[in-house]
């Protein structure tokens, strides 16, 4: 990314948003940072796979919580 994009507030680098997709995990992103992240995903192949992958996670994870050996299939 070239130094005068760069300066914008709204441009970040892909180690900045990898950042941002997992704090949303745990909070909610103020305006400006959904904003950026937005922003980013738009412009770029690899974070939008990345979010990606930590949705999956997320979501096996929730399943994960609420599996019991009820669910277990029988042998």
């Amino acid at each position: 990314m070239n130094a005068l994009l760069r300066k914008l507030p709204l441009m970040r680098h892909c180690k900045e948003v990898t950042a941002l997709v997992i704090a949303r995990e745990d909070r909610d992103l103020p305006v400006l940072e959904r904003a950026a992240l937005r922003v980013h995903m738009a412009m770029c192949k690899a974070c939008p796979n990345f979010e990606r992958q930590v949705l999956t996670m997320r979501n096996a994870m929730r399943q994960w919580r609420h599996y019991s050996e009820e669910d277990a299939p029988s042998s």
